[in-house]
């Protein structure tokens, strides 16, 4: 059996998702003044967000599996030092090339995040699994939403390279705390790295419900990104003509999203994941809805968003604790293989939402994603139903690692 979490575990685990991935994101704020800075168009800078995007994806496809095989302070250490290295080559960067490497390094490294959640998972005491995964996805909303907010407000005071240096000192600090408190004890696996990359693919197949849980999640995913780009296009336009500063506000509203993160776990424990999918989909295509009236009234629209925003985060820990339940030993592998098809539908849907606002307007695009949300729970009702050959190989699989440990 897997040693439990210790006293605080799960809470370094959010701490680290959250702090690890806000480096996705804090220095946008400041890709004008990089750019000044470094003498390069603002086009070249603007890559940097990209790059980052690029190493997180490449982060989840080839790292992931490793939380399978390495022991979890080992491995998290070892990411957040690699991660307060690049953040470091970034703050002392001379030029846009070794900025752009130095952002794919931490884009990788950033993919400690979904590790965290997959060991948060793993080792979660017995009926505490839901609540494990939704701490670290509240602690990984927590960083995406305040990432900007706080990379702005400290590259304004410090200027951006000692922000950087600034979120570095903090990587370092997690990867200390994680090398002392994290389990020590190195998973089972009968498999090699390069076996297991090979076998990512293959975990489709093997797993109908991993399939299920992607169409679902690919749909909401899918509908996140065509409503929040189509709305900064639609704010941004007249009659609004709002700066990007005054778009940006309109973020806040998802941290009631990050605030029923809790609550989501403890049901998802409580009762089945499923139910707690449907419910919180149906929940965002209620937001979906009423932001499809328009975007006139500033409290109808801050509404819409709040309800979209928590229903999309609480389906997707749900999703999350569904799909490492599948096979805990190989929790790994089975999110790597879901986040990098995720992220894909993801940027499918930020690809297509400036031609669906052109031709449809805002409440069309508004409506497209209440459709898309309505599908995703329709799915999302069968995820739970594991046929029994399935559950038995799952089974199995455990308590055959078990007896070798």
């Amino acid at each position: 059996m897997n040693p439990a979490l210790p006293r605080g575990g799960t809470f370094l685990l959010a701490c680290t998702a959250g702090t690890a991935i806000a480096n996705n994101y804090a220095i946008q704020p400041a890709l004008t003044a990089v750019a000044a800075e470094l003498g390069v168009p603002l086009s070249v800078i603007g890559l940097v967000p990209s790059a980052a995007l690029t190493g997180c994806m490449t982060g989840f496809a080839l790292l992931l599996p490793l939380a399978d095989r390495v022991a979890p302070n080992r491995l998290v250490a070892a990411q957040l030092a690699a991660l307060a290295a690049a953040l470091t080559l970034a703050a002392l960067a001379p030029g846009a090339g070794t900025l752009l490497a130095a952002y794919l390094c931490i884009g990788a490294s950033a993919s400690v995040a979904a590790q965290a959640s997959s060991i948060a998972g793993r080792y979660a005491a017995p009926g505490r699994r839901g609540t494990g995964v939704a701490a670290v996805a509240a602690g990984m909303s927590a960083g995406i939403l305040l990432s900007r907010l706080a990379g702005g407000a400290l590259a304004d005071l410090l200027g951006w390279r000692r922000m950087l240096l600034v979120f570095a000192a903090l990587a370092l600090l997690g990867a200390l705390a994680a090398a002392t408190l994290l389990p020590r004890q190195r998973p089972h696996s009968d498999r090699g790295y390069r076996a297991a990359l090979t076998e990512l693919p293959p975990l489709l197949r093997e797993f109908p419900q991993l399939r299920r849980a992607l169409a679902a999640g690919g749909l909401w995913y899918f509908a996140f990104n065509i409503t929040w780009v189509a709305l900064a296009l639609a704010l941004a336009e007249p009659p609004f003509s709002l700066g990007p500063t005054a778009i940006g506000l309109y973020s806040l509203a998802g941290l009631l999203g990050m605030g029923v993160l809790p609550l989501t776990g403890r049901l998802a424990d409580r009762h089945s994941p499923s139910t707690v999918i449907t419910i919180s989909v149906l929940t965002a295509a209620a937001g979906t809805a009423l932001l499809a009236t328009g975007l006139h009234s500033q409290p109808v629209t801050v509404l819409g968003l709040a309800l979209f925003d928590a229903g999309c985060f609480a389906a997707q820990a749900a999703n999350m604790s569904r799909v490492i339940a599948l096979a805990p030993l190989r929790s790994g592998s089975l999110s790597s293989v879901y986040l990098v098809l995720y992220f894909t539908v993801g940027a499918v849907g930020t690809a297509l939402a400036p031609p669906l606002s052109i031709a449809l307007g805002w409440p069309g695009t508004a409506l497209t994603a209440t459709a898309a949300l309505l599908l995703a729970a329709a799915l999302g009702r069968t995820g739970d139903r594991q046929p029994r050959g399935e559950r038995a190989h799952g089974t199995d699989h455990e308590s055959v690692a078990g007896t070798r440990r």
